[in-house]
């Protein structure tokens, strides 16, 4: 529903009620809907047009910016704390995605103006919320885009059996991720979102295909895992953040043709993922055992190694690319929105976007190869953010929304089921931020206990 619809709805209910207590809400409602316009208005005259996506290329970025995540870490997660806990957590928090995915989408359809996180976080919270949501956006896809440069090098090395130096290998990788990210709107990048998730989508059957082929003798496994909460945590934080992909969507939705066939692409998203995250880590740990590694396609044998990373490479590099421009979208829409800048071919626009491109992919890099623990603190930025962006948030989004738009107080008393359940997330958000932040510190401080942290700049 548009803001002035919701607007009209209110205003509706406070003639029914003759409704002094939410006069004050309607007016509220009123001015933001003054207010309101798309992201990109009409683009009728623009010579950079935006809004060209549909629903299946959305789903298709969807997909290729979370599964390689997620797929090449859970079936080391069942391998800590037993295949039924995990495959029921990656299941139930699969189902859970998809929920705080519609409430997410309901907000953005309430308030179109919203392209990100950090214009949501200033609808609630103010110009602070802006701040820190924005600032976090950018944290997050920045660590993202490091993430996959690590894993492209990683599968580089394996594909050369490490004839060249890790950080050449990964300065490569890089230079390649900037390329991709450069063209300006996500409609220029649409076909790479299509072979992105259909390129680690074989890589995953590919996987399960050499883990059945090659069973590991005497292999170990088990159904439950006797386990302590750090340890227990630890593996789970694999299945909490194989969905944490939410932080884009504000920003893939501002880019549809019709932003009302989001929820098409997030039903998409959240199906094919919670099928193949249960289908592939069942099937590798299987016939791996409790030895599965961390990226999974390590514990298959050299040539199946070699043949999967080929293939998930197309993923991490367009996902690095992804990422990369979604970080470097945040901050130009921030300095030149409703400028000319934004929908016309500018030197200045042109060249602000590429330097800011360069900066993301550049800043990744350093990251990655300067900060000997940086793979620890992805795990710091997922327990902050992404606890909050794919979960905890959207119970936010849908209080805001029910209180300032649906009649006050009485409007959350009458929908008393759909109000716990959105405090109830909020609460699981605020979990997994402080119990994810632990855990990932603790591990820290455990790897330079243990001397498993390496040195900055070494091949």
């Amino acid at each position: 529903m548009s803001l002035p619809a919701a607007t009209r709805a209110v205003d509706s209910m406070t003639e029914a009620a003759g409704g002094d207590d939410v006069t004050s809400l309607d007016r509220k409602a009123s001015e933001k809907a003054a207010v309101a316009e798309d992201v990109f208005g009409d683009e009728e005259d623009h010579d950079i047009r935006y809004k060209t996506l549909t629903w299946p290329f959305v789903a298709a970025f969807m997909i290729a910016e979370i599964v390689s995540n997620g797929m090449l870490t859970l079936p080391n997660a069942m391998a800590v704390v037993g295949i039924v806990p995990s495959l029921i957590l990656t299941i139930f928090l699969g189902i859970f995605a998809l929920y705080t995915a519609k409430l997410l989408i309901d907000f953005k359809l309430n308030h179109p103006e919203v392209h990100n996180m950090g214009d949501a976080g200033f609808i609630i919270f103010g110009p602070v919320g802006r701040e820190v949501l924005s600032a976090g956006t950018i944290i997050f896809a920045i660590f993202g885009v490091g993430s996959e440069l690590l894993s492209g090098q990683l599968a580089l090395s394996t594909l050369s059996n490490n004839g060249l130096c890790a950080i050449a290998l990964l300065a490569i990788f890089s230079a390649a991720t900037f390329v991709l990210s450069v063209p300006r709107t996500l409609g220029g990048m649409n076909w790479l979102g299509i072979a992105s998730a259909v390129f680690i989508t074989v890589c995953g059957v590919l996987a399960m295909i050499g883990a059945g082929a090659n069973p590991v003798p005497g292999r170990v496994i088990v159904a439950t895992v006797p386990t302590t909460f750090y340890q227990a945590f630890l593996a789970i934080t694999g299945p909490v953040f194989a969905y944490a992909g939410h932080f884009l969507f504000f920003i893939l939705i501002s880019e549809m043709r019709k932003p009302e066939d989001a929820m098409k692409a997030a039903w998409v998203l959240q199906g094919f993922s919670t099928v193949f995250y249960a289908v592939f880590s069942v099937v590798i740990y299987v016939y791996v055992g409790s030895t599965v590694a961390s990226p999974a396609l390590l514990s298959l044998p050299p040539v199946w190694s070699k043949i999967t990373f080929a293939f998930g490479m197309v993923n991490f590099l367009i996902s690095g690319a992804l990422y990369t421009h979604a970080a470097a979208k945040l901050v130009f829409f921030r300095f030149f929105r409703h400028s000319r800048h934004v929908y016309s071919h500018t030197i200045l626009g042109w060249t602000i976007w590429v330097m800011l491109c360069f900066a993301a992919v550049a800043i990744a890099f350093v990251f990655a190869t300067a900060v000997p623990i940086f793979s620890y603190m992805t795990g710091i930025t997922a327990s902050l953010f992404a606890s909050w962006y794919t979960y905890g948030i959207a119970g936010f989004f849908w209080l805001y929304d029910t209180f300032y738009l649906k009649g006050g107080p009485s409007a959350l008393r009458r929908r008393w089921i759909s109000t716990a359940l959105a405090s109830a997330t909020v609460l699981a958000g605020a979990f997994m931020c402080v119990a994810g932040t632990y855990v990932s510190i603790k591990l820290i401080a455990d790897a330079y206990r243990d001397g498993l942290v390496g040195r900055p700049f070494t091949c």
